[in-house]
């Protein structure tokens, strides 16, 4: 699979791309390219790094709303209405802005930025899109007890406690995990895109594994809720969250929003930086996880959408089907557009 940039009649330049879809039991069910492809994940990691906000009774302790766990899992536009309802997650954790590591960066959609440098808007950390993730990396820390500074270091107890959680979702032994430091300081992991792929369809089977157990009386020896439980009551609640509240994973206009809202209750999408996106399918019971290979998220967005699409999850918006090229003067000139598709 690739995606390419036709400038008028001529191929000007392709983009390559690796792609793994998977079941909740580990079947590789669909791939392109190399499915074995290690990469780190970035942001489409968050909303495992948000689970031990639930697993860990954090999420019960500070009385933490659908929109907080949205928020903890998004990359979200910097819009004034996500960047209060952050604020409110901080107070609710009896935390400031003051307290977060996340750097502050010009807000990821055009419109809000161009707004906020017409109007003299200040950026501070809470305007980062990643200042959900840090809000949720603070309640965490609190509601253990751990220090709350430098939370963001990599030998932080949260960092490892977020390793732990990448490992358990992804069958991959934290050992065998790269681990270094993302855009907004905190941890990392590199790892197949076919793992990634899994932990997206436990995300996908989360509700029914959890009835499953429920029903099962699954329990462990001092009669507590066995760990498939207790895994898929967390990524549920995860998943609700992100269903609930598309618009705060992303924003006005961008790709995972949009895909969410075209089928609402079918599809959780994620975007990483570098050409990276994952997605779980809930009807299908699928986790999706590609990189296009020189980290183009032009490309990434199209190819999300064209995967999704060849998978059953149609329509798609007309905006992630093909991307027009346009001059300096408006006119189109080209357009990017996806070649090939899945092999089964």
């Amino acid at each position: 699979m690739e995606v390419e940039l036709h400038r008028g009649t001529v191929l000007e330049s392709r983009h390559r791309v690796h792609v793994a879809v998977v079941d909740a039991g580990g079947l590789l069910v669909a791939q392109a390219g190399e499915p074995e492809y290690r990469t780190f994940w970035r942001s489409a990691a968050k909303p495992f790094q948000a689970v031990p906000l639930v697993e860990d009774g954090a999420v019960d302790h500070f009385t933490l709303t659908r929109q907080d766990l949205a928020l903890a899992c998004a990359s979200h536009s910097s819009e004034p209405a996500q960047v209060t309802l952050v604020r409110e997650f901080l107070q609710r954790i009896g935390c400031s802005e003051r307290e977060l590591m996340c750097g502050p960066h010009r807000p990821l959609s055009d419109a809000v930025a161009k707004d906020y440098e017409t109007r003299g808007v200040r950026l501070t950390a809470v305007y980062s899109n990643c200042s959900g993730k840090h809000t949720g990396m603070l309640a965490l820390a609190k509601h253990h007890g751990w220090p709350t500074e430098f939370y963001a270091r990599i030998e932080h107890p949260v960092q490892r406690r977020c390793l732990k959680s990448i490992s358990d979702y992804t069958d991959v032994p934290a050992n065998d995990i790269g681990v270094a430091v993302d855009g907004c300081g905190v941890a990392t992991f590199a790892l197949p895109l076919r793992n990634m792929a899994l932990a997206y369809a436990r995300l996908a089977n989360a509700k029914f594994a959890m009835r499953n157990a429920e029903l099962n009386g699954e329990l462990d020896e001092a009669n507590e809720p066995s760990d498939t439980f207790r895994i898929s009551h967390s990524a549920f609640r995860i998943v609700e969250g992100i269903l609930h509240h598309p618009e705060l994973i992303a924003g006005e206009g961008r790709p995972c929003t949009e895909m969410m809202r075209a089928h609402p209750g079918r599809v959780v999408a994620k975007v990483g930086a570098e050409g990276v996106y994952s997605a779980a399918l809930l009807r299908e019971g699928l986790g999706v996880t590609l990189k296009v290979e020189d980290g183009h998220s032009v490309a990434s967005a199209l190819a999300i959408a064209a995967v999704l699409a060849e998978l059953g999850l149609k329509p798609q918006p007309a905006s992630l089907l093909k991307k027009p090229i346009t001059n300096s003067r408006g006119e189109t000139v080209g357009e990017m557009r996806v070649n090939g598709g899945l092999t089964k």
